[in-house]
């Protein structure tokens, strides 16, 4: 069992543009259910390259634990960030209004080359992003752990519910 930080865990939410803010809704959702701190942006890869690369490079310095990066298109946000930060970077690949069906923006996040991983969750996955999150911090959080299990449960029961009215 890992051991309770002295400092709290905060969890860097960055987009490539404020029409990413609707998917990405749902990590912020998600974590704040789960009382972990959150700091949201807009970072562009392709419009901010200086914001981009201050962010990549001194988010482990401002107590971040993990990185959700959501892009859309040309999705480079989240492997750029991965690039330059030693911290998880967690990708959420958004279907954009000038995307391919989203497989543009998934490849975009998924083939990374070796040494630099970025965890690619479902398009549009920006949910199970903040799941995962708070997963990684609760290796060492056993409040936000035991919030985890308390949550897997509830689905469970959710699913055993469903099972018993369609009988």
């Amino acid at each position: 069992m890992g051991t309770k930080n002295m400092q709290m865990s905060k969890v860097g939410i960055i987009m490539g543009s404020t029409s990413d803010l609707p998917i990405m809704q749902e990590a912020i959702d998600i974590l704040t259910g789960f009382d972990i701190e959150i700091e949201v942006d807009i970072v562009s890869a392709h419009r901010t390259p200086e914001k981009l690369f201050d962010y990549g490079k001194n988010a482990h310095k401002k107590g971040f634990t993990v990185i959700i990066a959501g892009a859309g298109g040309a999705a480079h946000l989240p492997g750029m960030i991965a690039s330059l930060s030693p911290l998880p970077v967690i990708g959420v690949p958004v279907k954009s209004r000038n995307s391919i069906d989203g497989w543009d923006s998934i490849l975009s996040i998924l083939q990374m080359p070796g040494g630099v991983p970025v965890a690619t969750v479902a398009l549009d996955g920006a949910k199970n992003a903040g799941i995962l999150a708070a997963q990684i911090i609760g290796t060492n959080d056993q409040c936000v752990l035991d919030k985890i299990i308390t949550y897997k449960e509830g689905l469970k029961l959710k699913v055993e519910k469903g099972a018993k009215e369609i009988k």
